[in-house]
């Protein structure tokens, strides 16, 4: 360290004397500014200041060379490097300067003592540093009987302040006594209470003495009380802490000696693992800093107590997420069309969509991607699909079932106060997988509920957000997880029970059933092999045929999926896996006979001729959550007064559908043949079989219409005839909704004709060819259509019944 009093040290690097190039003298009014951070410089305090900024340099120097005082003025903003004017405060001091160093090192050191305070009147240009015109303020003059008082008791307070100090400048308490004038002792006193800048600036710019002298002492009152506080403190726990720091010493030398021997205890063992893990997880920022303040903690905290354990599982947790992502792989679309074919049979639509979803993924990986959300009736493949994207991808896949979940907490987690808390099931999901890009299926997203602990809808709405999840706040972790790179796939067998903003963070992708020639070769492909490997059996030890698959689908199984079917094909094989294990047989093969025996009788069969072999049946198509499905429609007629009878179970609005049917009948009797005078001598009586199943919606109106005019001009429905559609009181056919599920339904029943709304025409292309190239489709502008081509003559040849 240089001594200070060398003369090498003085006076250094002060530039050319005035006169020789050092710059034009300032007017007597006005003086070089130096600003300076966070410090105030009281009247005839001295206060050395370390001086780095090239003007502050410039303007010291030219204050020493024209031998003239330099004003101190403070900034508002700490951080700006080269305040601007409207930064600096308008109040300052006018200072003497005592000493200027200059060290080898470069650095500056200014030592000044405080002379009056000064107002900045204006600033003044043309110099390499600050300068500024001010007014020299006055220390207002006056002793009155109040003011002589306030300086008694300012100086009481600073001598017991002092008292208290466990360390007092040398000279401080002789300086206090020996002040006999206000200003100047509330100056000395401000200059060396441990205030805020912006308090003492505020002391500086108070010119009225009375006022000065009461903020002075307020604030000298509390650092009084502070102090006492303090001593009170100190005197009682400085045996206990005389006590702590031996065991602390005794303890600190147990360490050193076992450091020395290798035996480390296991406490430090554990903290120093912890300290190395959490410098190599890649935390952000403000996630090491959490982390690591609770590493203090617990180096803190004894093992037998209850919290250690609760901040040790915090830690690994924080540990084991993956804060870093991986390195990005890039996606093969050619190898993503590959996989999706080898994976899942059929899907044209939804493959092509998930190819286009790739795609832009691969030309930009930083953009914020759609939520992708399969909605299908069960087994048709929804979440096999998620893990065929993580594969074209190359990403982990983890999977999230959010079936039956009614707590808020499942999804955020539980906050660390709570006995056995975890974080939230997107976190925990997260973790299992390892790695924070990956593909996350959240399955049966349409299943939550709501509970008295919150809707876990409501939290998955930040989950969903690409403008939020960057800073997904997890209740256990207290700290931002980002979920912007992990690619989100929902699934739902039913859109209704999904809240509409949740709806609206996804793009829905629909997917309907299987037709039969689809399951054939679905399970040709994947659902004989899969079984075969389940029941521990070869390929040459058991074969199920073509016809007996195709018996199977037919006369065991009717879904949209073919999760029924997979559990048919195995039930099979299970019955050869029995023969070839006790030995009867050594080859299996299962033909369509055969699945009687094994099978049981078949459970569905084909009655669509016996239920339209009599007038006043027709068939309708509907649609259900699981796929499509034929819906029998009978009417008949009783004798009566004219009233509509309705059973089946019907909702509000089939039950308004066949009031509408009623309606245009009477209304189109004489053109249809029908004697007006039936209606008011019978009873309508209308009923849709399996009746225990609830059955709702505007389109059964086409089949009510038809069923009605069949019963009563006494005409069969033709018996490969299927129908939907709502009718209008005008007679229209109005357009309805799950068209192809209805026509897959209708080919899987073996109709031949389908009877549609005209302005359905645009469902055409979604229908599967195979279903298309089996049915034959009528388009329906108007109720009379539907007649012309469901109904058949009668057997005399009349169209009219008997009166």
């Amino acid at each position: 360290m240089p001594n200070r009093r060398d003369p090498r040290f003085l006076a250094a690097d002060l530039g050319p004397a005035p006169g020789n190039g050092g710059g034009a003298r300032l007017p007597p009014d006005a003086l070089p500014i130096l600003p300076v951070r966070e410090t105030v410089l009281f009247p005839g305090a001295v206060m050395p200041l370390v001086v780095g900024r090239p003007a502050s340099v410039a303007a010291v120097q030219h204050a020493m060379r024209a031998g003239q005082q330099i004003g101190v003025l403070m900034q508002r903003s700490p951080e700006a490097t080269e305040p601007a004017r409207d930064d600096l405060h308008r109040t300052g001091t006018v200072a003497n300067i005592l000493r200027w160093i200059t060290a080898p090192d470069g650095t500056h050191q200014l030592v000044c003592q405080g002379v009056q305070r000064f107002r900045v009147l204006d600033w003044i240009e043309g110099h390499p540093f600050l300068a500024a015109g001010v007014l020299r303020i006055e220390e207002p003059e006056g002793r009155t009987p109040e003011i002589e008082a306030r300086l008694l008791h300012l100086k009481g307070q600073a001598l017991e302040a002092l008292q208290l100090l466990p360390q007092v400048p040398e000279g401080l308490v002789g300086a206090v006594q020996a002040m006999d004038q206000a200003g100047p002792l509330a100056d000395l006193v401000a200059a060396y209470l441990d205030l805020p800048p912006a308090e003492k600036q505020e002391i500086l710019e108070t010119l009225d003495l009375t006022e000065r002298l009461d903020r002075v002492a307020r604030a000298l009152a509390q650092r009084i009380e502070v102090l006492r506080l303090t001593a009170e403190i100190g005197r009682q726990t400085r045996a206990s802490l005389d006590q702590r720091q031996r065991e602390v010493l005794l303890r600190e030398q147990m360490a050193a000696i076992q450091r020395q021997l290798g035996e480390e205890d296991g406490k430090a063992a554990e903290i120093r693992e912890l300290t190395e893990a959490i410098g190599k997880a890649g935390m952000p920022p403000e996630v090491e800093q959490a982390a690591r303040k609770e590493l203090r903690r617990l180096e803190r905290m004894p093992e037998a107590s209850p919290e250690h354990g609760m901040i040790r599982t915090y830690l690994d947790w924080l540990i084991e997420l993956p804060w870093t992502l991986p390195e990005e792989k890039p996606i093969d679309i050619a190898e993503a069309r590959r996989i999706l074919d080898e994976d899942h049979f059929g899907l044209e639509k939804i493959k092509r969509r998930i190819v286009e979803y790739l795609a832009v993924r691969k030309l930009a990986p930083q953009g914020k991607a759609p939520i992708l959300c399969f909605v299908g009736p069960p087994g048709v493949g929804k979440t096999s699909l998620g893990q065929s994207i993580a594969r074209a991808m190359g990403r982990k896949f983890a999977r999230v079932s959010l079936g039956g979940v009614h707590d808020e907490a499942e999804i955020r987690g539980h906050r660390r106060t709570y006995i056995g808390a975890l974080p939230g099931t997107i976190i925990q999901a997260i973790r299992k997988a390892g790695a924070r890009d990956c593909v996350m299926m959240l399955d049966e997203i349409d299943k939550m509920g709501r509970g008295i602990q919150g809707d876990p809808s409501a939290a998955m709405l930040e989950v969903l957000d690409p403008e939020q999840n960057n800073s997904f706040r997890d209740n256990y972790l207290g700290v931002p997880f980002d979920l912007s790179r992990v690619v989100f796939i929902a699934t739902a067998n039913m859109l209704d029970t999904i809240p509409g903003p949740l709806r609206d963070r996804m793009e829905i992708i629909e997917l309907s059933g299987y037709t039969e020639a689809e399951k054939l070769e679905i399970a040709r492909r994947y659902l004989v092999r899969r079984q075969l490997e389940a029941n521990g059996l070869a390929p040459e030890q058991a074969e199920i045929t073509e016809e007996a698959l195709r018996a199977i689908i037919r006369s065991y199984t009717r879904e949209a999926g073919v999760r029924g079917l997979e559990r048919e094909i195995g039930r099979a094989l299970r019955h050869a896996a029995v023969r070839i294990a006790e030995g009867s047989a050594e080859r299996v093969r299962i033909d369509a006979a055969d699945l009687a025996a094994i099978l049981g009788p078949p459970r569905f069969e084909n009655e669509v001729a016996m239920r339209t072999s009599v007038p006043g049946v027709a068939t309708g198509l509907a649609w259900t959550p699981v796929g499509g499905d034929i819906l029998f429609i009978e009417a008949t007629r009783t004798p009566g007064g004219g009233k509509l009878i309705l059973t089946g179970q019907l909702g509000d609005v089939m039950r308004e559908s066949a009031q509408a049917a009623l309606s245009l009948v009477k209304n189109r009797a004489e053109a249809l043949g029908i004697d007006p005078a039936l209606f008011e001598k019978s009873d309508i009586h209308i009923h849709v079989p399996a009746g225990a199943v609830p059955k709702d919606g505007p389109s059964a109106g086409v089949a009510m219409f038809t069923a009605l005019v069949s019963l009563l001009t006494g005409r069969t429905v033709r018996s490969d005839t299927g129908m939907t559609g709502e009718i209008s009181l005008r007679g229209l056919v109005l357009p309805v909704g799950g068209i192809k599920e209805k026509a897959v339904a209708a080919a899987r029943a073996g109709l031949r004709q389908v009877l549609l709304p005209a302005r359905n025409r645009k469902d055409l292309e979604e229908i599967p060819e195979d279903a298309r190239s089996r049915l034959e489709f009528v388009w329906l502008e108007r109720a009379e259509d539907a007649i012309a081509a469901a109904l058949e003559r009668s057997a005399d040849g009349r169209d009219r019944p008997d009166a």
